[in-house]
């Protein structure tokens, strides 16, 4: 063989075999397996998704590919994550409805082979019209009144049972009501009743799933408000800080806007429910050929970016079959309507479906169902009484337990609803009922409800759609009660901590009683620090002079100041009679 030839054997070798290390070595750089979002199958992606990817930095992501089968390829960005660890590609222009998107890239994508997925986009009608099932159309009847602030008119917190052992904390309801004719908004209470905060929503627009969070290490608290159809919700998510500031808006999340279900905050990221309708199938259930459906749709977003870490739906993973629900001429079928999410002990997601009767456990990787609580297809044997129906709020307790709200009604199945904490074996796939309270005036709530473990060991049920919510002691047995206004509701209740510094500045208003001197009525709407109020009197806004002390008696304290002053000034104290606040002097009326 000439020696020219056989060099170029010997480089054509050389070559082949330094091929498979370079490959390997190259393959050995890469990020480990990689979660997509919309995952790889997806049948009902929205028009305006992003394309995220979990599991490593933007800059170890690679090239990324993406291209629709009938609106080509897709120019867009890739954004990094706050935390570091993925980012999502934000296209420039929308997909096409029912089309098939591709997308190629250089990473191991997990339920791929080469890190190639697709997924396809739902279609979406343009106008829905959802028929408003009204269960319990009350009207709303009495509200509180105050001289100092008469803007404010929230319902009454009415205590009927206190007995000691309670757990510490504020109530936090979100009232509203069924025909929109009183105020409603999110609302703190103290043990009495007595507001503490109060924030009317106006209309039409009612607020949901009002509690404090922790968000970037700082106490917050969180909403959703907007309108609603037959539990179905359009509106956003708000964040105020300790000082009532609003300082965060989620209003659209992959195109669509937040449901009024589920609104946590865990670390710097958000866990909400989306409900886009979208054309389905229902030959299944009795239903049209080409008909509506509800797709219920978990989302995790990054706060401070407004990017999408996590995206789940219903479509795909739940079948149409699995709901209890039938369709309606002229609304949509909600056939699963997931009404609660969270995150287990494991990191994976526990989410409650109400209208299949069965909660899901969800890894949080992939997107699995990973097993099924009743309903349908539960994958553990229930004991009858361990069953629930219309269900709400499925929580894992901190013993292991697991804690869920069962309505058992809107149509009823049982007689009363119930608080439950069932126990599961894995190994023996069965479930055991650990206890089922009901309350003492054995309520049957139509509609939403929720169960909250409490720090203490005791816990708080709200009662939804019958207004009332109950503490327990561990033992189960009732050491509070209080129930809203007649017509009002709540979605849920909890008790938790929190401490109000209202930016605003106290209030003040009085009136000259002939003969009996001026009454001062002084409030400060989400102070929760106020001890006492001092009253000062005077002709004038530069003459005032302190004419009394009296400690809070509630949201409104009033103190007589004697004589006929023109003006009055009131300041806010705390226990250690610090001045928190002063009000702007005030002409008496």
């Amino acid at each position: 063989m000439p020696r020219l030839a056989l060099r170029a054997v010997l480089a054509t070798l050389l070559a082949l075999t330094a091929a498979p290390a370079a490959a390997a070595a190259q393959y050995q750089q890469l990020p480990g397996p990689i979660s997509a979002y919309p995952s790889p199958g997806t049948p009902s992606a929205g028009p305006a998704t992003q394309i995220s990817l979990r599991g490593a930095a933007a800059n170890r992501l690679g090239t990324i590919r993406v291209t629709g089968s009938r609106s080509g390829r897709h120019r867009g960005r890739l954004r990094a994550h706050s935390d570091g660890r993925g980012a999502s590609f934000v296209v420039a222009r929308r997909f096409r409805q029912g089309e098939r998107v591709t997308v190629r890239t250089s990473v191991p994508i997990r339920g791929t082979r080469n890190g190639d997925f697709s997924f396809s986009i739902a279609r979406m009608p343009k106008r829905v019209t959802i028929q408003n099932l009204i269960l319990e159309n009350i009207p709303a009847k009495k509200t509180r009144k105050f001289r100092s602030r008469p803007d404010l008119q929230p319902p009454f917190v009415t205590v009927d049972t206190s007995r000691p052992g309670q757990a510490p904390g504020y109530l936090f309801l979100s009232p509203k009501s069924k025909r929109d004719e009183k105020q409603a908004g999110p609302l703190i209470a103290d043990n009495r009743g007595q507001p503490i905060w109060f924030e009317p929503q106006g209309g039409i627009v009612a607020a949901t799933d009002f509690r404090a969070q922790s968000y970037r290490g700082r106490p917050v608290l969180t909403y959703w408000r907007g309108t609603s159809r037959q539990g179905i919700g359009t509106g956003e998510l708000v964040i105020r800080d300790q000082s009532y500031r609003v300082i965060r808006r989620i209003r659209t999340v992959n195109g669509l806007p937040p449901d009024l279900h589920e609104f946590k905050i865990v670390g710097d990221k958000a866990i909400l429910v989306s409900y886009p309708i979208v054309r389905q199938n229902l030959r299944a259930v009795k239903g049209k050929k080409r008909g509506l459906v509800v797709d219920s749709v978990i989302q995790e977003v990054d706060i401070a970016t407004g990017l999408v870490t996590f995206e789940w739906h219903s479509l795909g993973h739940i079948r149409i079959r699995e709901t209890f629900s039938r369709p309606r001429p002229g609304t949509p079928l909600d056939y699963a309507h997931t009404n609660s999410v969270n995150l287990d002990t494991d990191g994976d997601f526990l989410m409650s479906a109400r209208n299949t009767w069965a909660g899901y456990k969800i890894d949080r990787q992939t997107g699995r169902i990973l097993w099924r609580l009743g309903g349908k297809r539960s994958s553990f044997r229930l004991p009858r009484a361990a069953r629930f129906a219309w269900q709400h709020d499925i929580h894992r307790r901190a013993d292991g337990a697991i804690t869920v709200f069962d309505n058992s009604a809107f149509p009823p199945v049982r007689r009363f609803s119930r608080a439950l904490a069932i126990r599961l074996d894995h190994a023996k796939h069965t479930a055991r009922l650990i206890s089922a309270v009901r309350h003492p005036r054995r309520l049957l709530a139509a509609t939403q409800g929720n169960v909250q473990t409490l720090a203490n060991g005791n816990f708080l049920v709200g009662w939804g759609s019958q207004r009332q919510l109950t503490e327990y002691g561990a033992a189960g047995n009732v050491l509070y009660n209080a129930a809203l206004s007649l017509g009002y509701e709540s979605y849920r209740s909890y008790r938790l901590p929190w401490v109000g510094l209202p930016a605003s500045r106290p209030a003040v208003a009085a009136a000259d009683e002939p003969g009996a001197g001026t009454d001062a009525y002084m409030s400060w709407n989400g102070a929760t620090e106020v001890a006492e109020w001092e009253l000062f009197s005077g002709a004038s806004p530069t003459t005032l002079v302190s004419v009394g002390r009296k400690p809070r008696t509630g949201f409104e304290t009033m103190i007589v100041s004697p004589g006929d002053p023109r003006y009055v000034q009131v300041r806010a104290r705390d226990a250690g009679g610090n001045v928190l606040g002063t009000s702007a002097p005030t002409r008496v009326r």
